[in-house]
């Protein structure tokens, strides 16, 4: 289309073109904050602790559902996950059908197979058991079945007609906090190229956070999805549609995870820390739904679909040198929340923004590294530059009301920092190896 078209022109170099980018990508950007005003967001059900899931299934039969489809995947059925749900259903006599075929960043075809699969045993209510993946195809599969058509008939912006099937949300990680967002994504079965789906019938009615459930997620993926809950958080914040409401959800995410991540990573038995994490992710959730994300998550994206990284290990690579662009127009805002969430060391008070800021993007990048998270991205071609740097500035300029609008030469700039930090680190493994 026309739109389209001119924003992939003008993601180019040239000072006028990027000048005309930044108009086109500001008024979406005000569009997209007007909508999110104008229609309202709901908010899931939030149970909490453990007889959240005991909890979310009364809620589920007393709206008068009789068959679940349950969506996960194969590792969470085989560890026996889905029983704590599974289980109790059969208690209440309540019939159930069990697809567990969703695969990481799953596609269309998977998300297809589990449509026909609800349709053939006539569903009528699905829960989905898992971490960002799961739910996001369970959404998919329930906006589908609701509305009688294909999934990639929901690509875009409220492109829904009638409300989903009644869609229940357990989640096993601590990350996406796709259990409380407008949002989920798919990716193309042959380009793995990832396609987004916006409407706010598609956020679940509720969820249940379950710390005897998460405290069996491993240390590097408790790391990897608690680096993409403070990425929601500090984008949420960040970002120029961030409002009263959002900077309050952004706030306590940001200060559960400095403090609690690192417990949850060192003792993944810590119960305490596993609900307050589970807790900020769902806050992050609410805080993007309606303040957006930005380049963190939009060249998170590229990198992950070219070289394989998982969601939230890319975002941890990415962070730290969007926040250093960041840091000149979020200063202010980066030094009040520092304050807010009592991260203001003795003797930093009376200092000014600036150094406040560069404090906060310190204990971002300490935190990261405490938490042992490859900062590398193995065999990145240069070659690849161009191409995501435009996908990049287009997401953002779809979707995203960011403090800073980069050109495709400044996005290619981090890129290359990310490399050369990437082939320093080979280089030296390789010494070290020798």
């Amino acid at each position: 289309m026309k739109t389209q078209n001119s924003i992939t022109k003008l993601v180019k170099n040239n000072s006028l073109q990027h000048a005309g980018y930044l108009a086109v990508a500001k008024t979406r950007a005000k569009v997209l904050k007007a909508v999110s005003y104008v229609i309202p967001i709901r908010r899931p059900m939030l149970f909490v602790g453990d007889t959240a899931c005991d909890e979310l299934c009364d809620m589920l039969i007393n709206e008068g559902n009789t068959n679940v489809f349950i969506v996960t995947d194969t590792v969470l059925n085989k560890l026996g996950i889905p029983a704590k749900v599974t289980d109790y259903l059969d208690a209440k006599n309540i019939s159930y059908h069990i697809y567990d075929g969703i695969t990481p960043d799953p596609t269309f075809k998977v998300v297809e197979e589990g449509l026909r699969q609800s349709i053939e045993a006539n569903c009528d209510s699905i829960v989905a058991i898992g971490g960002g993946s799961v739910i996001d195809a369970a959404k998919m599969i329930a906006m589908s079945q609701g509305n009688k058509c294909k999934p990639k008939q929901l690509i875009g912006i409220l492109k829904a007609r009638k409300p989903a099937t009644p869609l229940y949300c357990v989640p096993t990680t601590a990350g996406t906090g796709s259990e409380a967002t407008l949002g989920a994504v798919v990716s193309d079965d042959k380009t793995h190229q990832k396609a987004l789906s916006i409407d706010p019938r598609m956020v679940p009615l509720a969820a249940a956070i379950d710390p005897v459930i998460m405290k069996g997620m491993p240390a590097h993926i408790t790391a990897d999805t608690g680096i993409d809950v403070l990425t929601h958080a500090l984008e949420a914040w960040m970002s120029a549609n961030a409002s009263v409401e959002t900077d309050y959800y952004a706030a306590s995410a940001v200060k559960s995870v400095m403090h609690y991540l690192p417990l949850a990573y060192k003792d993944g038995g810590n119960l305490k820390a596993r609900e307050e994490m589970g807790i900020a992710a769902h806050y992050g959730g609410i805080a993007f739904n309606k303040a957006g994300l930005g380049y963190v998550h939009a060249i998170a994206h590229q990198l992950g679909a070219y070289y394989s990284i998982p969601h939230g290990r890319a975002n941890a690579i990415v962070l730290p040198y969007v926040l250093d662009v960041n840091r000149k127009a979020s200063k202010k805002r980066l030094a009040a929340l520092v304050k807010r969430t009592g991260m203001v060391q003795d003797g930093q008070a009376s200092n000014g923004d600036s150094e406040i800021a560069d404090h906060l993007i310190t204990q971002v990048r300490d935190l990261i590294a405490d938490l042992n998270i490859d900062p590398t991205v193995n065999g990145m071609q240069t070659s690849n530059f161009d191409d995501i740097a435009k996908a990049a500035a287009k997401e953002v300029s779809d979707t995203y009301a960011v403090p800073t609008y980069l050109s495709a030469a400044e996005i290619k700039e981090i890129l290359t920092k990310i490399k050369q930090a990437s082939d320093e680190r080979a280089d030296s493994n390789n010494e070290t190896a020798s």
